[in-house]
Order: C-alpha cells, then sequence, then structure tokens
C-alpha cells in the first residue's frame, strides 16, 4: 500500500490533524513547532503535500527543498506568502481553502458596518471602561434606507449583501469577473461604473489582494465620494491606501472606518489607531471556532485529495487563464477530475479512451475539462507521474484516445458534464452536475439515475431487481461492522438495480467478496474519493 508524506507546517484545528492521522494512506508529519529552518531544510524534502498558514513563507528556498512536493494547501483565504509563479514553474499546485471562514469574515464584516453607524465601541468604552452615562452624546445612523457599495461579489460579498439587504439597505455591486445575473437575480444591482460605488452610503470591498486591487480605494477614489461615507475593510490590508484613508478620516471626509486588516501587522504602531472615528480588530475576519473547525477539515481532506491525485481543489495555478473563465467552471474542472477517478476505481482495466460531454453553459469548456477528467482517470495507473501539464503527453503515450463533445442543454440540469471511460472490459459513464453554493453531485451512472455526493467510501451494487437484497446488504456490511452513512437506491428498465453504498470506513477484500457472492448480485465494486 503507497504511502504519502503530508507535513503541517502550522498549526490548524485538531480535526484536521486527526483526519490526516486516521488515513491509513497517509504519513502525517505535525511540523508545527519546529524552527522554520529546520523545518524547510529537513522535513520539506520529505513531503508530498504541506498544509501552511500565514507563519510559514513559500518562498524560493522552501520552494528548492521541496523536492517531491505535489502540492501546497494554504489553510485559509490569502496566498500573499506563498511564491505562486515560483510554484508553477516546478509543477507544485497551490491550494488554498477559500470558503472555509465565509461565514466568519462576513459576520465581522456586519459587525464593523453597525459598529460605525452607531459607534458602539466607544459608547460601550464611556460606560463601561470610564462610567459616563451620556446618551445624548452617542446619536448614529441607521442602515436601513441606505445605500451599500460592494466591492466583489464572491462568496464573502455575496453573503454580506444578503445579510445588508435584510436591514433594508440598497446595495449596489461592482465584480467584472461575474455575470450581472448572480447580483440582479437578488434584486440587486450590478454596475460596471465604479462612480456608481463611490456615490454610496457605504462601501465594503471584498477582493483577493493583487496588483489590480492594492491600493484600489486612493486620495482620487476617495475624493468622489460623498462626505461622510462609511468605509469597510475585512479583506486584505491595503485594498484602500492607509495614508489617503487617514486623510479622510482626519478631515470628516470618511465619517467612519472599520477596519480588520492592515498593509503591516502587526498594526499595533499603525497610524489609523490614533483616530477616534475608526473601529478595529486585529485581523479576526477567521477567527471563530466554526471556521477554524472548517479550515483544519478542509485544509486536510485538499491535502489528502492532493496527495493521491484524486484532485486538487481550489488550485490557485491551473494550466488555464483563470482570467478568461466564469468563476462557475472552476468547480466543475475539480469534479470532471473527481469523476474521472471514481469512473477508473469501477472499472479496473486498461484505459482506450475517455470522452468527455458537456450540456448547458459549461460546454464551451469541455477541451479544458477533458484535461483534468484525464488526470483523474489516468491518476490511478499512472501514480506521481501525471498532472495537468503532461496529461495529454502520457495519454498518447499509452494509447489512450481523449475526446469532447458539446451537447444540447439539458432539459433537467442548467450544467450537465458525462464522462464515458472506455476500458478493455467494456465502459463506464457518468454524470455530474454543481447544485447551489458549489455542491458538487453524481446524477446518474450507466443509465442509472441515482443521486449522491462525491465523497468518502463508496460501495457499487448491481443486481437484479428482485425482493430481499437491499436486506442482505444490510446483513454482510453489519456482518464485517461496516456502518452505512448513506444508502441511493435506483432502478432501470432492465428489472435492473444499483445501489451506492457510503459508508464510514474502508471496506476489505473479504467482505467484497462475500457481496459478490449474494444470490442477486451482478457485480460489485468499490471507490474511495
Amino acid at each position: 500500500m503507497q504511502k504519502y508524506t503530508v507535513v503541517v507546517c502550522d498549526h490548524i484545528h485538531e480535526s484536521g490533524l486527526k483526519m490526516l492521522e486516521d488515513d491509513e494512506n497517509i504519513n502525517f508529519i505535525m511540523a508545527a513547532d519546529v524552527d522554520k529552518t529546520e523545518l524547510v531544510e529537513k522535513i520539506i524534502p520529505l513531503a508530498d503535500v504541506a498544509i501552511t498558514r500565514s507563519s510559514t513563507d513559500v518562498d524560493e528556498k522552501f520552494i528548492a527543498n521541496a523536492k517531491n512536493m505535489k502540492a501546497i494547501v494554504r489553510a485559509g483565504v490569502g496566498v500573499d506568502n506563498v511564491d505562486i509563479p515560483g510554484c508553477s514553474k516546478e509543477g507544485i499546485i497551490v491550494m488554498n481553502v477559500p470558503t472555509a471562514n465565509t461565514i466568519a469574515a462576513v459576520e465581522l464584516t456586519m459587525a464593523h458596518m453597525l459598529s460605525c453607524m452607531r459607534m458602539f465601541p466607544y459608547s460601550h468604552n464611556d460606560l463601561k471602561n470610564d462610567r459616563i452615562w451620556k446618551r445624548e452624546k452617542w446619536y448614529g445612523y441607521e442602515l436601513c434606507g441606505k445605500k451599500l457599495g460592494v466591492i466583489g461579489f464572491g462568496n464573502i460579498g455575496s453573503r454580506v449583501a444578503k445579510r445588508a439587504a435584510s436591514f433594508e439597505m440598497d446595495i449596489v455591486a461592482y465584480d467584472p469577473y461575474i455575470h450581472p445575473t448572480k447580483v440582479t437575480d437578488l434584486d440587486m444591482t450590478y454596475t460596471k461604473n465604479f462612480q456608481d460605488i463611490l456615490d454610496c452610503d457605504v462601501i465594503t470591498i471584498h477582493t483577493p489582494k493583487n496588483k489590480e486591487t492594492i491600493n484600489m480605494i486612493d486620495k482620487e477614489e476617495i475624493s468622489k465620494m460623498k462626505d461622510g461615507v462609511v468605509l469597510i475593510n475585512c479583506a486584505r490590508g491595503g485594498l484602500y491606501n492607509e495614508e489617503a484613508l487617514f486623510d479622510a478620516l482626519k478631515s470628516k471626509k470618511v465619517r467612519f472606518a472599520g477596519i480588520d486588516v492592515f498593509v503591516k501587522e502587526p498594526a499595533t504602531d499603525n497610524p489609523l489607531l490614533d483616530l477616534d472615528n475608526i473601529t478595529v480588530s486585529p485581523h479576526l475576519g477567521a477567527n471563530t471556532y466554526e471556521s477554524q473547525f472548517n479550515i483544519g477539515t478542509q485544509a486536510a481532506e485538499n491535502a489528502i485529495s492532493a496527495a493521491k491525485g484524486i484532485a486538487y481543489p481550489h488550485a490557485m495555478n491551473l494550466p488555464i487563464d483563470e482570467s478568461k473563465i466564469p468563476v462557475f467552471v472552476k468547480p466543475f474542472l475539480e469534479m470532471g477530475q473527481k469523476i474521472g477517478f471514481l469512473a477508473s476505481q469501477i472499472n479496473k482495466s486498461q484505459i482506450i479512451a475517455i470522452k468527455v460531454s458537456g450540456q448547458g453553459e459549461i460546454s464551451q469548456y469541455v477541451e479544458s475539462l477533458s484535461t483534468f477528467v484525464a488526470v483523474g482517470a489516468m491518476s490511478e495507473a499512472s501514480g506521481d507521474t501525471i498532472n495537468y501539464v503532461n496529461a495529454e503527453f502520457i495519454a498518447k503515450e499509452k494509447g489512450i484516445k481523449i475526446d469532447s463533445e458539446s451537447l444540447n442543454d439539458s432539459a433537467v440540469f442548467k450544467n450537465l458534464i458525462t464522462i464515458k471511460l472506455t476500458t478493455s472490459d467494456g465502459t463506464t459513464t457518468i454524470s455530474g452536475t454543481i447544485f447551489d453554493d458549489n455542491v458538487q453531485r453524481i446524477v446518474t451512472i450507466d443509465g442509472f439515475e441515482i443521486e449522491f455526493a462525491l465523497k468518502g467510501n463508496m460501495v457499487f451494487f448491481k443486481n437484479s431487481d428482485v425482493p430481499g437484497v437491499i436486506g442482505s446488504i444490510g446483513s454482510t456490511l453489519a456482518k464485517h461492522k461496516v456502518n452505512i452513512a448513506d444508502f441511493s437506491l435506483a432502478r432501470n428498465k432492465n428489472a435492473q438495480a444499483l445501489a451506492v453504498i457510503l459508508v464510514d470506513d474502508a471496506v476489505n477484500d473479504e467482505t467484497l467478496k462475500e457481496l459478490s457472492e449474494l444470490e442477486a448480485c451482478l457485480s460489485v465494486n468499490y471507490a474511495r474519493l
């Protein structure tokens, strides 16, 4: 059994550590408290995958020592401390965990917004610390009826907008990388004119930090805002120019600001702290118990998937120009690779051909999708040697034909991808789609309409459609102490049934053999994602 080494460079939630520890294919090294020089020079050379946070810089020296590394998981959203071009040059995939702290960041943004409007921290200080009861000093403003400008309408920005709408604010969103209907379907205003944002009463920013967004709000932009505007930044330090913000707060052009992030952190000597019309917090966007649990488990999950070659969720350096693809495409690429990997486990024979079909908007991206599917499908046989760059070459070398096609729209699903894997033993055809909030689901296998999640240990049991089969399956699994987590069932017109059984733990060969000997059984396959 092949084992992969995952090095945890910085502290993550114990739930993530337990996932790594419990996986029989993972050799887990906890190195969060190891001196960074020793980490880079002695431990990183052993790693197939590394999990990092802000305390470990993935720089030139780190990359030079990462001789065996497939991937790096940044446990969080920001990748400011990761040299992505350097990693790409060495073939190292960089992933982050962009949604794990979404709710925490959204709620902190609302906390700052409300605090700015009602000056809550200052009235609290007057009463709690100075014991002053002076109600007339603390007249604030209501969110109701105010116009909120949201810069960046992704996972966090869109949720801030939804919550602000519940306060009866009017929402104006600016994001050139999304389809306008993502905003307009929520009865909000989408704009391509940045001045519409600058005309708002409150402005909040939720973009990544890059060349395009650094100092996105500077002296010039502030001069075009209405007097008394409120600015919020719980995203990344430097999206607002701090000098320009300081001057605007001092002059009261900006009435109040809520800031969680700074250009230089710790920000204990930042001049903004000297002002009395600002609420501040020490980069607390991800600081909830729930988000730390999510970050830890998702980082571990991504590291395990990457180590095994199953998928590279939320890869930052994909082999395509991300600026040219819509946001919705990326999760389909990840799902396509998982389906390819799943199909190769169900149909464990020499691969002859891989065909990828797309219906809906995703049909425009089937060529890119086919690369990801090929990586997933061939990873079982090719192991560490296959990646996004060489997948086509390896397929050609092995005589595997890769094909893709765009089909008419599905009558049922907005977007649907279908992977047909042909081997020396036959074909396996699997279709999948993605529901709201990036929920990945299989919807058909070999003509059986069946829905289940792409995750965990799965038994695929095909049988003649006769009474008593489900009970026999349950009894057999119970006999071998295999606990069923979910059971999906489908039937076809040929008097056959297919059960997809998600179980808590790995299933051994003896259990599978006993299942195959059940009288109605036509086939049994096992897959693990």
